[in-house]
């Protein structure tokens, strides 16, 4: 995609400790505005996790003011297209205590060891050799919506679940050669931190994650299996690092997998098979109102009855 599409996206984080939580908050958050740009980021003691779009050169002015202006020092960047339309619908900078939530805010990658870092380049060959548990870090509905042939999808509903699935379904003595993933990479961090905490001694991740794989690996060598889930508007990315194809729920905001619309609990703009069962009848009534209603707008503006 050229750079008429206009929206430029960047995926970002840095493990590092961060003091004065609150004037980093606000002067970032002035500073994005200013630059006029969606997306949100994460800002904790152990560093900051964000995806932020922006116009023109408006992503490398943001990295250039985090980098020197806020003295956070280099950040790696990935970066996509997003096509005309704004793929956020407000710009957040909020305070959490984990930039990426695993419930274990004492294990630092910055201070922990991680596992091994593997280029995009050598991902096909590690994850190919016989005896290499692959692991796919992402929550169940982002592994299938894609993944790498043969990957262990954990079947968690939040990454806080993986040291669960560690404890049930891994064991140092037979998982002697681990390869993780994830979209961008944070997750992967601590991930592997915690591995290695629990004696896994031969861990290895992939080094920017799924996105920084599509950038460099040509899609006719890839092992990847459909697209990416990434969270903003454009719901999933392909091997070009262009939306996808995939649809959401207007119900839950998740991606429509093969076969969801033709599922008894898919109704449009009120519910899916993953959503159906923790709504109750009075949000169910109060969804499918708003559709009526949507419906009732979009009629009237393109001039109807």
């Amino acid at each position: 995609m050229t750079e008429s599409a206009n929206w430029r996206v960047a995926a970002y984080y840095k493990f590092f400790s961060l003091e004065d939580l609150e004037g980093c908050r606000e002067r970032m958050l002035a500073k994005a505005q200013e630059l006029g740009l969606c997306g949100s980021t994460l800002v904790a003691p152990e560093g900051i996790n964000g995806t932020m779009a922006g116009l023109g050169d408006a992503m490398e002015r943001w990295l250039q003011f985090l980098e020197k202006d806020m003295s956070f020092g280099p950040i790696e960047a990935k970066f996509a297209w997003a096509g005309q339309d704004a793929p956020f619908r407000r710009t957040k900078i909020r305070l959490k205590t984990e930039i990426v939530h695993l419930g274990r805010p004492d294990l630092r990658p910055d201070q922990n060891p991680v596992g091994q870092y593997v280029e995009a380049k050598d991902w096909n060959a590690l994850i190919s050799e016989p005896g290499v548990r692959v692991i796919d870090t992402r929550n169940d509905f982002e592994c299938e919506v894609g993944t790498f042939a043969g990957a262990d999808n954990p079947h968690t509903d939040s990454f806080a679940e993986f040291p669960d699935y560690v404890q049930e379904h891994m064991d140092p003595s037979q998982d002697r050669k681990v390869a993780m993933f994830c979209t961008g990479g944070i997750r992967c961090e601590k991930a592997t931190a915690y591995l290695l905490e629990q004696g896994f001694e031969e861990v290895y991740h992939l080094k920017g994650g799924i996105l920084k794989y599509f950038e460099e690996v040509p899609e006719e060598e890839s092992l990847w299996k459909g697209e990416c889930f990434v969270f903003d508007d454009r719901i999933t990315v392909n091997h070009q690092l262009e939306p996808g194809a995939s649809e959401c729920c207007r119900g839950c905001w998740n991606p429509l997998l093969p076969g969801d619309r033709e599922h008894p609990h898919f109704e449009e703009g009120v519910s899916c098979p993953r959503c159906y069962a923790e709504k109750s009848e009075v949000q169910l009534a109060r969804a499918r109102e708003r559709e009526r209603q949507r419906i009732l707008a979009e009629t009237r503006l393109a001039g109807g009855d």
